[in-house]
């Protein structure tokens, strides 16, 4: 099956190195390609090295690229430019390529993976949407998925017995599992409520072990959603 690819694109070899690091943890069939310094080992980007990324991480399905700040954008989008199928996203290094690596492994295709890593982009009111050009590249917007919610969604409560609760790699697990099935999930813990789709939402609720999680779903495969997430914290995430 091919993926979707990821170019993290930064001043500082080890920070590109780190974050790649990082989403290879959540998302182990993803090629998450680092780019970053400059040829001499400096801080700085390199047209040459952001170019050779993407040609790295393309697997057939694309490549979305992220990238840190000031120049690394302007090597990006030249890069993207002479790059068929390759995406530039403005959303956060670190939350987006995690996001976006997370989506890439369940299988989204190019759109849906960069509109994952838009929706690590925290604004009042719920994810950023947005669509726009700069400097001749396409910066993609991101969107919640546009189902429409039933009035009465199925619901079970799940204790969570793991040690650390719904944290990086379980948060993880389960969005990579809610993504492969026809279903909207949602899951609440105290006031608070995540899409069980982002493994930043999921993680962002604080739901350690001990404490237990709301959990309802709509749409064709809502059942099997529930069941799968009883499943998963039943092995504890497997850790």
């Amino acid at each position: 099956m091919s993926r979707v690819g990821l170019v993290v694109v930064s001043h500082s070899a080890g920070l590109a190195a780190g974050v790649v690091e990082v989403a290879a943890q959540m998302a182990p069939d993803v090629i998450v390609v680092p780019a970053g310094g400059t040829a001499d080992g400096g801080i700085g980007t390199d047209f040459d090295a952001v170019a050779a990324a993407l040609d790295r991480a393309e697997s057939g399905a694309g490549v979305v690229l992220l990238y840190d700040l000031g120049s690394a954008r302007m090597v990006a989008e030249m890069a993207v430019e002479v790059t068929e199928g390759a995406r530039l996203v403005d959303a956060p290094l670190v939350e987006g390529t995690v996001a976006a690596a997370v989506a890439a492994q369940g299988g989204a295709d190019l759109d849906d993976v960069a509109h994952a890593a838009l929706e690590a982009v925290e604004v009042p009111g719920g994810p950023v949407v947005a669509e726009g050009v700069a400097g001749g590249v396409d910066i993609i917007g991101s969107q919640s998925i546009a189902a429409a919610q039933p009035t009465a969604p199925a619901e079970v409560v799940v204790p969570l017995t793991n040690e650390i609760g719904l944290h990086a790699r379980p948060a993880a697990m389960v969005a990579r599992a809610m993504t492969q099935l026809d279903a909207r999930v949602t899951v609440r813990y105290g006031d608070a409520t995540a899409d069980g789709r982002s493994v930043l939402a999921l993680m962002a609720l604080g739901a350690r072990g001990g404490d237990e999680v709301h959990v309802s779903a709509t749409g064709p495969q809502a059942d099997e959603a529930l069941q799968t997430f009883q499943d998963l914290a039943a092995r504890d995430f497997d850790e």
